[in-house]
């Protein structure tokens, strides 16, 4: 890997789950780590109760746009997450690609995306540790 690993983090509508996963990256990497977010089929806008969940943890997602996933992104990374994408996902040799199994919280309320959210949050915490490179406080 380069001197700063990059994460590409994929979902369907690119509007929840790659969203908040991305911003806890973003924000527990300090930097340490590029992050990108796309979807195969990209919302209009990113979950409202996402980014009011992300907003309880001091991150503010409210400014961030779904963008859609090109195969540019993909060879970009050193690591793909994919999140319920099934097979969109371009694969390409040499990449780390990981399937975390998390439950969708598009037209879920945000006291049913705070499970969700935190899960991510756990995992989030899990990639750092394998990219050996510590979180900063968040």
């Amino acid at each position: 890997m380069p001197d700063k690993p990059s994460v590409l983090f994929v979902c369907v509508h690119n509007a929840g789950r790659s969203q908040m996963a991305a911003a806890y990256l973003t924000a527990l990497s300090g930097g340490q780590v590029e992050v990108r977010s796309a979807g195969s089929a990209p919302a209009d806008q990113v979950n409202p109760s996402a980014v009011a969940a992300m907003a309880e943890e001091g991150i503010d997602m409210s400014a961030e746009t779904p963008k859609v996933l090109t195969t540019e992104a993909v060879k970009e990374s050193d690591v793909v997450i994919t999140m319920g994408c099934g097979d969109t996902c371009p694969i390409f040799p040499g990449k780390r690609y990981e399937d975390w199994e998390l439950e969708d919280p598009a037209g879920q309320g945000v006291e049913s995306v705070r499970p969700i959210r935190d899960e991510i949050k756990r995992r989030v915490l899990a990639l750092l540790d394998s990219l050996d490179v510590s979180p900063v406080s968040a």
